[in-house]
């Protein structure tokens, strides 16, 4: 089975790539550097290609589904240490509800070894895979209307940090100061595709 399992048209000038790794996926488009393309963006578990008008897009949708995830390249990336309180609202709850301690829990969310898969939901927000298994839970039944800015939180299989006040249903562990986006600085994103992440306690 190859690593693309279909690709099919997304408007008029994108292609939709599912996929079981997106970010290798998303590396290999753009190292491909195919006719046409303009960028590939890594989701869930599709790779968004955007595509010129003047693209074969018959062409492209094969050699896209031809590729094979690029491999990951030792110490391509830096890791981003983000210094956190663990102070979150939910994280009694969230220790009740594994069958842990607090202190486990935290020791837990520390040892993941976090990536960043994709980004979305609002500029920086970045959703890092890598939970520890006994960290996984569902999100809230009612969200919140309102997150702080710098929250870090784990819903589901992900882990993330909240870069502005915004609703949200996510379980909250703790907060950082951590600028997560910055118009001033190139890129403005902290957290981009591909960046290896860890979370490291400090007193509140």
């Amino acid at each position: 089975m190859t690593a693309v399992t279909r690709v099919a048209p997304c408007g008029d000038l994108a292609l939709l790539a599912d996929c079981q790794d997106p970010a290798g996926v998303a590396a290999a488009v753009r190292a491909a550097e195919l006719p046409g393309v303009v960028e590939a963006v890594p989701g869930a578990a599709t790779v968004l290609v955007r595509h010129t008008a003047a693209a074969d897009r018959p062409a492209l949708a094969r050699r896209i589904a031809a590729l094979e995830p690029a491999p990951r390249s030792d110490g391509a990336s830096a890791v981003v240490v983000v210094l956190v309180r663990y102070d979150g609202a939910d994280l009694d709850d969230m220790a009740d509800l594994v069958g842990l301690s607090r202190e486990e829990v935290v020791a837990r969310h520390q040892a993941s070894e976090f990536e960043v898969a994709f980004c979305g939901f609002s500029p920086g927000f970045a959703y890092l895979s890598g939970l520890d298994p006994r960290l996984v839970v569902p999100r809230l039944a009612t969200p919140r209307t309102s997150v702080p800015a710098g929250a870090v939180a784990v819903a589901d299989v992900w882990s993330a940090i909240y870069p502005r006040e915004s609703p949200g249903g996510w379980r909250l562990l703790g907060t950082t100061d951590a600028p997560l986006w910055d118009e001033t600085r190139t890129p403005p994103a902290l957290l981009a595709p591909g960046t290896p992440v860890r979370f490291r306690q400090v007193s509140p």
